[in-house]
């Protein structure tokens, strides 16, 4: 147990025995005292060790959770040759996921509030635990092409039900257990999880023998992390920040508040800037997010045609997303303690990097270039996976609603990610092409997308205002913020 920063009466309080897992930032309460405990003139915080079963727990469970979509993208070719099925039959396979994920990123908020964190956590292991063997039994060689593919779709249905709520829950569980020296370092971790199961799925699935045993794999996979739901609990008895005590305003609330439609004198409201600066961190981020979404599913139809095999386009998929754990890495920390004011500065300079990583490919793909198109995704994975924990945290700073603000971000990036594959299969190249099936075009619009969407983060001003409401807090209470 440590102390940091604390009042002489805090400190006086602090010297009473309390749990070696708890870290004291105000008086020790009792486990059954209500999430805010209030001396006669101070609130206290605590930090629980807790925090990290729990974050361990939700990171697994993230990056299991997302292997779904994009586990049969290096596979691509493969699945429509064994099951009979054409490559956009392959690719709905992904892109059902992202259908399930519109309606269900809307709820989770309601959920989380209703049911809390952990229940949350539950629902979404068991629809992963019941996909994977829905989806095994469309393998049996005995159903046909036709009722193989209808199993995998529904299997590829229930499992959708994981991804939106371990990805949306990721601010609101760092909100609820991590104070301001850690907050965006828990949701970085929890953000990158979605990459990371992404980059796996990139690797893995070509691994396997076969189609069937690649679905098998999944599905043992899968079976094999469902308890580790059971770890993520609900909140801490005392909360570590001020932001932590307070409930987060519905996403109804939240809508509104954007709009202008939130009378002033509420907490929910926003400034005409703030709602501004949300919407352009809604759009870049939702273009972004579906811009490295659909290079996953379609890395083997973008990469095969110029003579790559899928292991290749295996490995290029995933470099993107694990080069850029190093990166998040290094810098989530950072942001955390030396530039914790500067994630709009931060945001100004890494788009426009990573818009012209995306344009660079538009030269890039061609045969015998594979030292050159490493290089370039581990530029893209880099800027990309630093970003995402930014986006989150400026995000739920500005609107002061760590899962509603979440929600909105992650259903924009889904949102685009079925008409973004569509027109890409649209502009994909025809068996005559020089190579056949090519997707250049597909790159080029890609290229345009990021590039003028990447303009749009100039305008932003980025004022963190829950951040800013914390440190007042800690302030008051005589608890010196290291931030």
């Amino acid at each position: 147990m440590e102390s940091r920063g604390l009042s002489p009466q805090q400190e006086t309080i602090g010297n009473a025995p309390a749990s070696s897992n708890e870290k004291l930032l105000g008086s020790t309460p009792s486990q059954d005292q209500p999430t805010t405990t209030q001396t006669s003139d101070q609130t206290e915080y605590r930090l629980y060790k807790q925090r990290f079963v729990g974050l361990t727990a939700l990171v697994i469970l993230n990056i299991i959770g997302v292997l779904p979509g994009t586990w049969f993208g290096p596979i691509s070719n493969e699945m429509a040759r064994d099951f009979g099925i054409s490559l956009n039959q392959v690719n709905w396979l992904s892109n059902v996921c992202s259908c399930v994920f519109l309606p269900t990123s809307l709820l989770v908020p309601k959920m989380v509030s209703k049911y809390g964190i952990h229940r949350c956590c539950q629902i979404a292991a068991l629809s992963l635990l019941l996909s994977a063997w829905i989806r095994y039994s469309g393998t049996v060689q005995t159903v046909s092409d036709r009722g193989a593919y209808a199993l995998l779709i529904l299997g590829q249905l229930t499992s959708a039900v994981a991804a939106p709520i371990f990805q949306i829950i990721g601010p609101k569980y760092s909100e609820t257990w991590f104070d301001l020296e850690g907050r965006t370092t828990a949701t970085m971790v929890a953000a990158i999880a979605g990459p990371v199961g992404y980059g796996i799925g990139q690797l893995l699935s070509p691994m396997f023998s076969s189609t069937r045993q690649a679905i098998l794999g999944l599905g043992i996979i899968s079976t094999a992390v469902t308890p580790l739901a059971f770890l993520v609990t609900k909140a801490p008895p005392t909360p570590p920040t001020y932001s932590a005590s307070k409930p987060s305003p519905s996403l109804i609330t939240l809508l509104r508040a954007i709009v202008g439609k939130v009378d002033p004198s509420s907490e929910a409201y926003m400034s005409r800037q703030s709602r501004i600066d949300f919407i352009i961190l809604t759009v870049v981020f939702g273009i972004f997010v579906t811009t490295i979404d659909s290079f996953s599913v379609l890395t083997g139809e973008i990469f095969g045609p110029e003579g790559y095999s899928s292991i290749t386009s295996g490995l290029l998929g995933a470099s993107v997303l694990l080069t850029g754990i190093v990166g998040a890495i290094i810098t989530a920390p950072l942001f955390d303690r030396v530039f914790t004011h500067h994630f709009a500065i931060a945001i100004k300079l890494l788009v426009p990097i990573l818009a012209g990583g995306w344009l660079s490919l538009v030269w890039a793909v061609r045969p015998n270039n594979k030292a050159v198109l490493f290089v370039i995704m581990s530029v893209i994975g880099v800027t990309s996976i630093t970003l995402l924990p930014i986006f989150l945290e400026l995000s739920a700073d500005i609107t002061r609603n760590a899962d509603g603000s979440s929600a909105i971000l992650w259903f924009t990036g889904n949102l685009n990610v079925v008409p973004y594959i569509l027109v890409q299969e649209a502009l994909r190249a025809g068996p005559h092409g020089s190579p056949p099936n090519h997707m250049r075009q597909g790159l080029k619009f890609t290229a345009i997308l990021a590039m003028v969407t990447a303009s749009f983060v100039f305008f932003l001003r980025g004022k963190q205002e829950r951040k800013q409401i914390d440190e007042a807090k800690l302030k008051e209470n005589g608890i010196n913020s290291e931030c």
